[in-house]
């Protein structure tokens, strides 16, 4: 029987899988940052949060609400919507419907940023995770990336 203090400990084959995603996890930020920059002169974080406000109705949204979509802090988004403000991509204003709130809202010259970086976006995506995968693996890493994200939504902390 073994002691329920005691950590449950990888097993070999359970090292083998972890190190070889811990890789992924590592890596592939760094690549897509990388390369974004190269193409489009941004990182890969500041396309995801024009993108993220660019999906939007009406390109505008609540500064909270981008901090969850972009699985970022409020005080490290401040940072980049002040960066990207001064770039004259992005504005802020206080919410119409609550004065405490800030919105984020896409400029014209952010869309065409987003529209100009999104096909380096996408050829990136699929030079490092789509084109090396069958379909079948696709589906399969659908489903483990869905699994992770609900095992990590069910222990994450209230933002």
């Amino acid at each position: 029987m073994s002691d329920p203090d005691e950590p449950q400990w990888l097993t070999e084959d359970e090292q083998v899988v972890w190190q070889a995603f811990s890789s992924v996890l590592l890596r592939l930020p760094s690549a897509l940052d990388t390369r974004m920059r190269d193409a489009a002169g941004i990182s890969q974080f500041d396309y995801n949060t024009l993108a993220a406000v660019c999906m939007t109705r009406e390109h505008r949204i609540r500064m909270s609400e981008l901090a969850e979509r972009t699985a970022s802090t409020l005080s490290r988004l401040s940072n980049v919507v002040s960066r990207l403000e001064k770039r004259g991509w992005l504005r802020r204003e206080t919410d119409t419907d609550d004065a405490r709130t800030t919105v984020v809202v896409l400029t014209d010259d952010g869309f065409t940023k987003v529209k100009d970086s999104s096909t380096a976006h996408v050829e990136h995506i699929r030079q490092l995770v789509l084109d090396p995968l069958t379909n079948t693996q696709l589906s399969q890493l659908e489903r483990i990336a869905r699994r992770i994200t609900a095992a990590i939504d069910t222990t994450a902390p209230d933002r």
